[in-house]
């Protein structure tokens, strides 16, 4: 895996382990990971009981210097459900880290009662100087609650490799409309405005074209704004929680390069019929 196939090599699908594929993959081979982990499976599990030692010199060092295990304590200590979520989430965004370039940027898609838990602990993987946005994707479907005010948002976390350098062309985003056209000119209305970090936009219609079947599958506009502005025509793009591939399919849309990962077969499957024909299917960590 450690050849130079991210220079000239095929778009890729690989059905394994994300993290032993992802070990194996070559430094700073990536300008662009979008990644949409299961959302916090640890919540299905009995509650258990977490001791962890704080050391005030840290015992772990990050990336930049930063030493967390008290911030992994600290963690814990506020949800200890939340520990095994991180247990498994961490490494892989340390990986994450490893294979971005260095104008990469992160795209951690997550569910709202994660995020402020992963946005400290990606502060102290990423340092707090890498991150770049929380992102709002709200739609309107789905049960209405009674008891509160209904949940209809998802949060992107966006962190850059480095702050002084990351690639980001929100020109080439795709414009929307104006929610009070009157308020502008003809000429803006009709050009339409750039995206904030509040993104409305429909989840995948249950009778529309592009409905695959797959729970979890995220819809195309979303990852094509992603894609736009955080990579460039033929870059390299990974996401190793794929799922029905929408990743892929936005990236060979817009001529970018991409690997996904998934160890479900279910997701293969709907990935050989979604992505182009040319598209390399790859069993296990190639060596």
């Amino acid at each position: 895996m450690h050849e130079r196939w991210h220079a000239d090599g095929p778009n890729r699908v690989i059905h394994g382990d994300n993290l032993d594929v992802i070990r194996e993959l070559p430094d700073a081979s990536f300008r662009l990971i979008y990644l949409d982990p299961p959302f916090n499976t640890g919540r299905t599990q009995s509650r258990q009981s977490i001791t962890t030692t704080r050391n005030p010199d840290g015992a772990r060092t990050g990336f930049k210097g930063q030493q967390y295990d008290t911030v992994k304590g600290a963690l814990y200590g506020y949800d200890d459900r939340f520990a095994d979520y991180w247990e498994f989430l961490e490494p892989r965004l340390a990986e994450a880290w490893r294979l971005l370039d260095d104008r990469g940027t992160l795209y951690l898609h997550l569910d709202y009662r994660e995020a402020h838990y992963a946005k400290v602990a990606l502060d102290a993987l990423f340092g707090r100087e890498s991150f770049l946005n929380e992102l709002i994707w709200a739609y309107d479907y789905g049960a209405r609650a009674t008891r509160k005010w209904p949940s209809k948002h998802d949060t992107i976390l966006v962190y850059v490799k480095d702050p002084t350098q990351y690639y980001f062309d929100n020109a080439a985003v795709d414009r929307e409309p104006y929610m009070a056209p009157g308020l502008v000119t003809p000429e803006k209305a009709a050009l339409g405005k750039l995206p904030t970090d509040v993104w409305w936009h429909t989840i995948v219609s249950p009778m529309g074209k592009e409905k695959t079947g797959y729970a979890t599958q995220k819809p195309e506009g979303v990852l094509r704004r992603i894609v736009q502005a955080s990579s460039a025509p033929g870059d390299w793009v990974l996401d190793f929680f794929a799922g029905s591939g929408t990743t892929g399919a936005v990236a060979a849309a817009l001529d970018r390069r991409f690997v996904l990962v998934d160890a479900n077969p279910d997701a293969i499957g709907v990935m050989r019929s979604r992505l182009p024909e040319e598209t390399q299917f790859i069993q296990g960590v190639r060596r």
